[in-house]
């Protein structure tokens, strides 16, 4: 099962995939664009993992780490499909991230990897953008370089993780005003999602509504003012943003 969160009208509202558009609680259907989206849930505490994939920490020219490399994000970061993100004036390189966002559905501490597949409650797809410029080194990205407003957009659906079968097996994308920049397979993961929660699990416990980011393949490309983003996964959905330049006298 696929589901979001929207506002329509003026009215929040559990909502689902049609054929022919977005179908409501209340059995309208209607257009994507015509909808605010929401992040599928309210995330509870999102942990983000850097350099998952070796192609990517190539493509960065750094050494692959031998255990998960692991920040938080606040709220205050988080959006949903179709969000607008800023890209701040007098930047260099600001990239998105395509990820696999992993859903946690009961409380866990001190799991195995086997263990945890029974943990998890769904998927999303996530892009999390970063401000290179900022980064002051690949282990400790500051706030500006990862908690901006609306740095991490999630959406559009929170699937079942009944429904999907292998989340190991799953093709990643990023198309930039429709062309294809950023291709990978999240088989390609240097930590699989069973190691990441296990990781986590042995140092706090992980709760409902927790959000893993699983990280990125290579292909990351600059983004300018103007831009559309689509991160793309397999099975779980088709993730749009947009960037747009700061405010006049931001």
């Amino acid at each position: 099962m696929k589901r979001a969160r929207v506002v329509y009208r003026g009215r929040r509202c559990p909502a689902q995939p049609d054929e022919s558009g977005v179908r409501l609680d209340d059995g309208r259907v209607v257009a994507e664009h015509e909808l605010q989206w929401l992040p599928p849930l309210e995330p509870r505490t999102v942990f983000a993992v850097g350099l998952n994939y070796a192609d990517h920490a190539k493509e960065l020219a750094v050494k692959p780490q031998e255990e998960p490399l692991v920040f938080l994000k606040g709220p205050n970061a988080i959006a949903g499909h179709r969000a607008h993100t800023v890209r701040p004036a007098g930047v260099g390189f600001m990239h998105y991230e395509c990820e696999l966002a992993v859903v946690i559905g009961e409380p866990v501490k001190g799991i195995t990897a086997d263990e945890a597949r029974a943990c998890v409650a769904g998927y999303t797809v996530a892009n999390d953008y970063a401000v290179r410029d900022y980064l002051e080194n690949y282990y400790r990205p500051n706030l500006r370089v990862k908690n901006r407003d609306a740095a991490t957009l999630l959406g559009p659906w929170l699937v079942d993780a009944a429904d999907v079968p292998d989340p190991m097996a799953l093709e990643l994308r990023t198309l930039v005003n429709g062309e294809v920049r950023q291709r990978g397979n999240t088989r390609d993961m240097i930590f699989d999602v069973w190691r990441l929660i296990s990781h986590l699990s042995r140092y706090l416990t992980l709760a409902p509504g927790d959000v893993i980011l699983t990280g990125t393949p290579h292909g990351v490309v600059n983004v300018n003012p103007g831009d559309e983003v689509v991160t793309e996964i397999d099975g779980i959905g088709r993730l749009v943003g947009f960037i747009d330049a700061p405010p006049q006298g931001a």
